[in-house]
């Protein structure tokens, strides 16, 4: 992409002949090149000049950003102050300018430490989010109107939001070696600019993008410290150590996932152990409003709710999607297990978070942005990545439209709860669609567009060519080598192997 042809037979040193273009092995990527000049080709002047891939890419993710603020003007404009449903028939709605005044930033009250007025009687977020949300509130000005100030707290966290989007597009670019333009999708996803400024979970997303970058690299302990930080920004990203736990099982590598473990459990007591030992109750605060919430927005829990002349109760719903996600852990460390070829890092850590997200109670628009780079590292494939963005887009704004039906009184301006349920099934679908082409290439590695190029596991750090140690199951049986797919076949079992066959 970005096809810019020399007439000089120039080499081109940022494509070397191991790297993967796109717009030679996908057709919709090169389908789509053509509005830019078609396919990137052998004599392009990128790479020989400041346009490195990483820089086109990220100058593309912080335009989609600005497009993404631009979206937002109307509710900027007065949305968020003078009309409920003004910010939800326009699609701007953020927390950010409401939570200003609503957790206490505008008085100077501390998080977890000073009780707020009110039923939210601490902040509902985890450490390391409190301290972004505080620091964006030490950076705007007191003065003028509340409307004023909730104004600048917006654009100062939006400026930061979008430092932690140009670091995810660096790490996904560079977590596979061989494909940096595959960081285009992440650049390019219309989720990531339409929900980046809802709420602050790019924070933790960027984190665990750095730490899937560390792990490519061989460095453990580094890659569980950024885990354990994105852990202390958002709860999902520790899910993340399941998978890997299962991966070096069945290449027996203890002492890498030790120390990963290690560094994830150290950097999230140096950021949470403070606040525990000083102000518990507050601490806590988020781990209880998120076991006490009630089915909300975005779950397949809210369509049957919805529907049922007698609705489970919250611990019900509690145990269930407990049990849900249980199985799916199951379900996940099973197909590791048996796999012809051991599945790749990023793989399993997209079908552990969709998991997640799918048996979760409750499902908010910019949920999505914590599959975003994760959706790209695992399948890397444009059809599929753009069916699933038009239906999270889809659901962006039948979300909006569904509050707008409700807050406008006897108007009824929107979409009804018929036709919200339908927007959900839509996102839920989009996620399982794309989980089953991921399952198909986990079983099918044939498939794979990152294995097909010749790779292995590129995210997969030490797993990357990695001999299998143990392996079960009859899918297993005849697999091949990963650090040598071309050899002879050995017979798996629920034996172990070292070296040889024992």
């Amino acid at each position: 992409m970005w096809a810019m042809p020399s007439a000089e037979a120039t080499p081109a040193s940022a494509h070397e002949p191991d790297t993967v273009r796109p717009t030679q092995e996908d057709p919709v990527a090169a389908a789509g090149s053509e509005l830019i000049g078609g396919p990137l080709g052998r004599r392009a002047l990128l790479g020989t000049s400041w346009w490195t891939p990483v820089r086109v890419i990220v100058l593309v993710a912080i335009g989609m950003f600005v497009l993404g603020l631009v979206q937002k003007a109307p509710c900027y404009n007065g949305g968020w102050f003078f009309g409920a449903s003004t910010q939800y028939t326009h699609a701007c709605y953020s927390d950010i300018p409401h939570l200003y005044q609503g957790r206490g930033f505008a008085d100077g009250l501390v998080p977890y430490f000073d009780k707020l007025p009110g039923d939210m009687d601490y902040l509902e977020y985890p450490v390391l989010t409190g301290v972004f949300m505080e620091v964006a509130a030490w950076l705007t000005t007191g003065s003028g109107t509340i409307q004023h100030q909730e104004q600048w707290y917006w654009m100062v966290n939006a400026g930061m939001l979008m430092a932690c989007a140009a670091v995810i597009a660096v790490c996904v670019t560079r977590t596979h070696a061989r494909r940096p333009w595959d960081g285009l999708l992440v650049a390019l996803a219309p989720a990531l600019a339409l929900t980046a400024t809802i709420n602050w979970d790019l924070l933790a997303v960027a984190l665990t993008s750095a730490a899937l970058l560390m792990w490519a690299r061989r460095h453990a302990f580094a890659f569980g410290v950024l885990l354990g930080l994105a852990t202390a920004a958002k709860l999902y990203p520790f899910l993340l150590l399941g998978p890997l736990l299962v991966l070096c099982w069945r290449a027996s590598r203890w002492r890498e996932y030790g120390a990963a473990l290690a560094g994830t459990v150290l950097s999230w007591l140096v950021v949470n152990l403070p606040v525990m030992i000083f102000a518990f109750e507050g601490w806590s605060k988020f781990y209880t409003f998120s076991q006490e919430r009630g089915v909300d927005f975005g779950s397949f829990w809210l369509i049957l709710v919805q529907n049922s002349p007698d609705p489970p109760a919250t611990e019900s719903v509690n145990t269930l999607a407990i049990v849900l996600m249980l199985a799916g852990c199951g379900g996940i460390a099973a197909l590791t297990l048996t796999a012809p070829r051991r599945p790749r890092f990023a793989q399993l850590a997209f079908l552990i978070v969709a998991a997640f997200i799918l048996t979760n109670k409750v499902y908010s628009p910019q949920y999505v942005l914590w599959l975003v780079p994760l959706a790209v590292l695992a399948r890397p494939k444009w059809r599929d990545f753009l069916i699933w963005q038009a239906c999270e887009v889809l659901y962006f704004l039948g979300i909006w439209m569904y509050l707008a039906y409700t807050t406008s009184g006897d108007a009824h301006k929107g979409l009804p709860t018929d036709g919200y349920h339908w927007a959900i099934a839509v996102h839920l679908l989009g996620t399982l669609y794309l989980c089953g082409m991921v399952v198909r290439d986990i079983l099918l590695p044939d498939r794979d567009p990152v294995r097909r190029s010749g790779d292995d596991d590129p995210s997969g750090g030490v797993l990357d060519r990695a001999e299998d140690v143990f392996v079960l199951g009859p899918l297993a049986r005849g697999s091949r080598s990963a650090a040598d797919p071309e050899a002879p076949q050995v017979k798996w079992g629920t034996e172990q192997r070292t070296g040889g066959s024992l």
